[in-house]
């Protein structure tokens, strides 16, 4: 094995990687953000857990991800310790897929069929198949597509050329001198570790034990404790990935480590003691890629099955070797509110960002309702808890302006860009209603203060005019949170039906200045809560609007012009609603949507 040899092996290695990322990150696109509601949904018990594993691990070609994906999930405090144990198990059972994939390198026959499955047969075709795909198609989705077949040729022509890299050791004394020392399983499980740990991928180590496998130099006896060291080696990644997080996303990785160590300190006694007793033939013939995949899901399986049923201690151990520090057991540990880590996996980080946005909404949502409130009863505690929850509204939106522009960069799908695109417009219109909350808390600070009040009358019309504000602030925020267009279409007219009852109240607000039957100091207070509630609804109109222009792709502005002028169905829950609200007012109905 010359110079060029090496060069060839590692050019082979850096295509395998890079072909493994590729494919991995276009399947996780495809996936979406389901991956991040599936993950909380499913697991409930640890048999749906290890299932759930299995396939979001087939799914986006990555045990690595998966796991520094639940460490960040963990770390937000989204998931529990205990949600985690059964999906890391599938996840190292999922990745065996890799490995299968890979033996048909291995493949070695005379026959066209099975000649068609060998990866310098077929990666050429898949390969200009994903190109004319992502060159031609219109939908991002179908250049996903397209892109995950190039990465996956990519991965293959890797493989091919690390496997004739390799092939002129079959004949080399110096290696076959090498191989001597992985007899010792000791040795065969360090190396297996140290190599999968600094290059991070248990799959590209596997594909580098395989392509040595085709020498026929490499036995079942060396192979064994190496596949068995790699996968403790693949638990480097959550390591890393653990620093900086909380003590609960410190021990997911723990779990991880204690888990493929666990299985090895079991499994590798065991076997060598029944090879002592039964002298397995098998054990000092050559292995070749098919029988490498073959021990890595044997391994991976029986050390699940031998562990699923003691989750709960492995939790446990977790907790005793992280343990809470003695102020931290005073203290409850805070979250992090958005996790970088989840910015590894796109359409997960996104999905957990509409989480943290609909909480935003709630507590804007329930400060308006507060402060409301305290126009009709002022109450000094729920005054510090609308200045508190404004304070959170505001953090809210530093965080997650932030969070998704950085999740912009990313390549994400149409859908997950639809997306941000709507929380990016809704952030500033859930703290702007927070502002306005506040305002309208410090107006009824003033009256308490002062020790005003308002008349029967513009108390009534006030109370009127807030109901229906509030019900176009739920209209509005369920809208969001379900992503719902039938509920937003539902917003303008109730919302065009305060700015009618705000003039309205407006012009009686006139007429008792004129009476004097209102005090001037009253007046300006009561003028500023009509402002606030008008841009309130404002904002609201602003909510549903987004959800329209961004999924019906029609320009608001337009839109919104020509509902007001010939939309039937506009105008006549615009009355309905105007209706309603004049009769509680006492007034017969005097203005119409164009007013």
């Amino acid at each position: 094995m010359d110079i060029f040899s090496v060069i060839t092996l590692l050019g082979g290695l850096a295509f395998f990687l890079y072909g493994m990322n590729v494919m991995s990150s276009g399947l996780e696109k495809l996936a979406g953000g389901k991956l991040e509601i599936v993950l909380k949904k499913m697991t409930s018990n640890k048999f749906k857990s290890l299932l759930l594993g299995m396939g979001i691990t087939i799914a986006i070609q990555s045990s690595s991800a998966l796991t520094v994906m639940l460490v960040g999930l963990v770390n937000s405090g989204i998931m529990a310790l205990s949600q985690t144990i059964g999906v890391l198990m599938g996840s190292n059972i999922g990745t065996t897929l890799t490995a299968w994939i890979l033996s048909l390198s291995g493949i070695e026959s005379d026959n066209v069929f099975l000649r068609m499955l060998k990866p310098e047969s077929f990666s050429p075709i898949v390969a200009l198949i994903g190109v004319i795909m992502i060159m031609m198609a219109k939908h991002n989705r179908t250049k996903d597509i397209g892109r995950i077949m190039v990465g996956f040729s990519v991965l293959m022509t890797g493989m091919s050329l690390m496997s004739d890299a390799v092939s002129p050791l079959a004949d080399s004394p110096q290696f076959s001198n090498l191989l001597t020392a992985f007899q010792n399983p000791l040795m065969g499980v360090l190396v297996g570790a140290v190599f999968t740990g600094v290059i991070q991928s248990s799959a590209a180590s596997v594909g580098i034990l395989q392509a040595l496998s085709l020498t026929g130099q490499v036995t079942y006896g060396m192979a064994i404790p190496i596949i068995m060291g790699q996968n403790i080696g693949t638990c480097v990644t959550a390591l890393i990935s653990s620093i900086g997080v909380n003590r609960s996303a410190k021990r997911v990785a723990a779990v991880h480590i204690c888990f493929n160590l666990l299985g090895t300190l079991i499994i590798l006694p065991i076997f060598y003691l029944l090879y002592w007793l039964l002298d397995f033939a098998f054990v000092k013939s050559a292995i070749d890629p098919a029988g490498i995949a073959l021990v890595h899901t044997i391994f991976n399986i029986v050390t699940t099955v031998i562990l699923l049923p003691f989750t709960k201690q492995l939790e446990k151990l977790a907790y005793f070797l992280i343990q809470d520090s003695k102020k931290e057991q005073k203290e409850k540990e805070k979250r992090a509110l958005l996790d970088e880590r989840l910015l590894n996996t796109p359409a997960v980080a996104i999905e957990v960002c509409r989480g943290v946005t609909v909480e935003m909404a709630e507590l804007s949502k329930k400060t308006m309702e507060l402060a409301i409130g305290m126009l009709f009863e002022y109450d000094k505690k729920t005054e510090e808890q609308v200045q508190e929850n404004e304070n959170r509204i505001d953090k809210y939106e530093d965080k997650l302006n932030a969070y998704l522009v950085r999740i912009s960069k990313h390549s994400i799908a149409s859908k997950d860009s639809r997306t941000v695109s709507k929380m990016l417009h809704c952030i500033g219109n859930f703290e702007r209603i927070g502002d306005h909350a506040v305002n309208i808390m410090e107006s009824a600070h003033e009256l308490h203060e002062k020790n005003l009040h308002f008349s029967g009358d513009a108390a009534k019309e006030l109370r009127i005019l807030c109901d229906a504000l509030l019900k176009t602030l739920h209209m509005a925020f369920e809208a969001f949170e379900k992503d719902d267009l039938s509920i937003a279409h539902q917003v303008e007219p109730l919302e065009e039906v305060i700015d009618t009852l705000n003039l309205e109240l407006k012009n009686r607000h006139i007429k008792r200045l004129q009476n004097e039957s209102c005090t001037v100091e009253l007046g300006y207070i009561y003028q500023d809560l009509l402002t606030n509630i008008e841009r309130i609804s404002d904002h609201c109109s602003n909510i549903a609007g987004v959800l329209i222009e961004i999924d019906e792709q029609q320009n608001i502005h337009k839109y919104l012009y020509k509902l007001k002028k010939n939309d039937e169905e506009f105008q006549e829950s615009y009355h309905e609603y105007l209706n309603h609200y004049y009769l509680e007012l006492g007034q017969p109905e005097s203005k119409s949507a164009e007013t």
